[in-house]
């Protein structure tokens, strides 16, 4: 613990506290015109927790960041920030920072001048600003702490040989970075980030997932991410929050988000290669999928109708076309793993099969193909996409006919 102080001295005279920092939101509701955005959103957020708000274009993301930012104000509802109801109060009251998708950098500013612009506005009057002012009483000495607090900043994300740049001399790296510095040098409580990895290529966004996760972690500061990536999503958040429609339809981790998903909407936007979708029935013996038997109780009665998921990791290439099978149309290589696509009758997308690419001979274009579920490994939803949790299911066996 010794060993420690030092780094937790720095990182609490970057960003202040570090205890602070819950939100909660509670039954958030929020309308343009006749158009319903959020319906009743319900969400606690702990103190240094670093949770994401993932959702597909036009789902509400951004309207709930901006409502907790103050930049919106919701039709009802209410927003808390350490206990206290923030909804009154101007975005520059609520202590926190936000990082926009184009970085919103000043191009006339200096790197050191984007920086300073909110200590300068906080701690400086207009007149203490203009040119000249800091040759008045206390001005020099406030300068000079806003100084010491950017180079402490530029230091802890490594800018500092970046400082006297204006922002059309960056890369979309360091101008990330700088729109960070920008709003950790303000010391919030909490950091809310509008997709700001977007707008770079996908390489740098690799890099900037780490960096970003890494800072969190230094901090300790509650981070409040929104974006429709599910990649970003799942590597750097504590918990996500999965928007569809302007509703939360699961709030958990990343594991169970992709491992055990409430609603079939989660399971089909959560993974890469999508999930595949098999129309079923339940039967007495089990769930009946296109005419063979998954041994797995549905508790439900016979003859209801049934959606079962299987990622495609969990879906096995057999020997035995007969049964749950069809025609491959398509060969996926990735280099570490080669997808099967394959026709199915009765399934109106292809079924998608992960298989070793070195076995890539053995499964010839247009040939038959047998398929087998991993024991274990499927999820039923009822006909309306909800999930399925049988009390007692049994061991899966191999499908066949």
């Amino acid at each position: 613990m010794l060993a420690a102080e030092p780094d937790r001295i720095r990182i609490d005279r970057v960003t202040g506290n570090t205890s602070s920092g819950a939100v909660s939101l509670n039954g958030i509701n929020k309308q343009f015109g006749d158009v319903q955005v959020l319906r009743n959103v319900e969400l606690d957020i702990r103190p240094g927790e670093f949770v994401t708000i993932l959702g597909s274009s036009g789902c509400g993301k951004s309207t709930l960041l901006r409502i907790i930012a103050g930049l919106e104000r919701q039709t009802s509802g209410s927003v808390t920030i350490d206990g206290s109801v923030v909804d009154a109060l101007r975005p520059d009251e609520r202590d926190i920072a936000m990082v926009f998708q184009s970085y919103a950098l000043y191009p006339h500013l200096s790197v050191f001048d984007n920086i300073a612009v909110p200590l300068r506005m906080r701690r400086l009057a207009a007149y203490q600003r203009v040119p000249g002012a800091g040759l008045l009483p206390g001005v020099r000495r406030t300068n000079a702490d806003i100084a010491t607090a950017v180079h402490a900043v530029a230091a802890s994300l490594r800018i500092e040989a970046l400082l006297q740049r204006k922002p059309a001399q960056l890369s979309g790296g360091q101008k990330q970075r700088v729109a960070l510095a920008r709003a950790m040098v303000r010391k919030p409580r909490a950091f809310l980030m509008d997709e700001p990895l977007s707008n770079l290529d996908a390489e740098l966004r690799v890099h900037m997932r780490a960096e970003i996760a890494q800072l969190h972690r230094e901090l300790g500061v509650t981070f409040i991410y929104v974006t429709h990536d599910q990649v970003e999503a799942m590597t750097m958040s504590d918990r996500v929050v999965l928007i569809a429609g302007g509703v939360p339809l699961q709030i958990a981790s990343p594991s169970a988000i992709y491992g055990d998903p409430d609603d079939l909407r989660i399971a089909q936007f959560v993974g890469t290669p999508r999930i595949n979708v098999l129309p079923a029935v339940a039967t007495g013996n089990g769930v009946d999928v296109l005419g063979t038997i998954l041994p797995v109780a549905s508790g439900l009665p016979n003859g209801t109708p049934l959606q079962v998921g299987v990622r495609p990791g969990r879906l096995l290439v057999t020997q035995d076309s007969e049964g749950l099978g069809g025609q491959l149309t398509f060969r996926e290589n990735l280099g570490s793993d080669l997808f099967l696509h394959v026709r199915v009758n009765g399934v109106a997308t292809p079924l998608i099969a992960r298989c070793d690419p070195a076995e890539a001979h053995l499964h010839p274009l247009g040939g038959r193909i047998g398929l087998a579920v991993a024991p274990g490994h499927a999820l039923l939803f009822d006909s309306d996409g909800r999930r399925l949790r049988p009390a007692a299911a049994h061991r899966l066996e191999r499908i066949h006919a």
